[in-house]
């Protein structure tokens, strides 16, 4: 079976003094699979994300999404393979949320045409099952952090595309909300999508019993189930600080980790 996104020894250089942020970057991921992508900040998963979207070029390696190479594809043709959610979405124009979400169906409409009445029911089905379909009228500039950010998760879920990549999407969100939004990815899975998301709390891999991948100096230094690869040991040294691994036995085993502070 061809991998929903497959990358092969990618590498990527920044800056005046070339410096490397990625290095030998390879993994693949199949239709349906969930993958957390956990490192600490600066490890190189910002300008990874930004490589798997064909907005980075990188210096060696390749990037292929449903068997194509991205960089022979179009941006309506990644698009259409690809849906992202930011970290943060800053607007400084008045759309409503129902005009953001809508947006996601930008790549399935040809030429200068407008939204069909499809494209209008699956935004709505969209805000319904992200939860703010309530604020559809509202426009993204009167919101708060957390409502802008489910709108852009509304906006990618719209866009119906294979592959979903998100950038730490419960950032922002009360823990209600961060529930929601895990579920969904769960949910978008099990419909067959490829879902990556990055984020700084491994316990969330373990309730989406994810497959995490562990990004460190630019260099996957550990792939595998979470409660294969994310022991007390590898995550202190993937943060470069002394943790504690808690488990709570009544919540399937679900496990986080804390700093050591005495």
């Amino acid at each position: 079976m061809t991998a929903a996104l497959e990358i092969v020894d990618l590498c990527f250089r920044r800056g005046a003094k070339r410096e490397l942020t990625l290095d030998s970057v390879s993994f693949a991921l199949r239709a349906g699979e969930l993958l957390a992508l956990l490192g600490p900040n600066g490890a190189g998963k910002s300008t990874l994300v930004h490589c798997l979207l064909g907005l980075a070029t990188p210096e060696r390696g390749t990037v292929r999404a449903q068997g194509d190479e991205l960089r022979g594809l179009s941006r309506r043709d990644i698009a259409r393979r690809i849906a992202y959610v930011p970290q943060s979405g800053y607007s400084a124009f008045a759309f409503t949320v129902e005009q953001l979400v809508l947006m996601g169906r930008t790549a399935h409409i040809d030429g200068i045409g407008s939204p069909s009445l499809r494209d209008r029911e699956i935004a709505r089905r969209a805000m319904c099952d992200i939860g703010v379909d309530h604020l559809r009228a509202e426009p993204v500039t009167q919101l708060s952090g957390g409502e802008r950010q489910l709108a852009l998760i509304a906006r990618a879920v719209a866009q119906d595309a294979p592959i979903i990549i998100m950038d730490e999407p419960t950032s922002s969100l009360d823990l209600g909300n961060q529930g929601r939004v895990l579920g969904l990815m769960k949910s978008l899975a099990a419909d067959g999508k490829a879902v990556i998301m990055t984020t700084h709390l491994p316990d969330q891999a373990f309730n989406l019993d994810a497959r995490v991948a562990l990004l460190r100096g630019g260099r996957l230094i550990a792939e595998g189930r979470a409660l294969d690869v994310c022991d007390r040991e590898s995550m202190s040294r993937l943060y470069g600080a002394p943790l504690l691994r808690l488990e709570d036995a009544e919540a399937r085993g679900v496990v986080a980790f804390v700093p050591e502070l005495f």
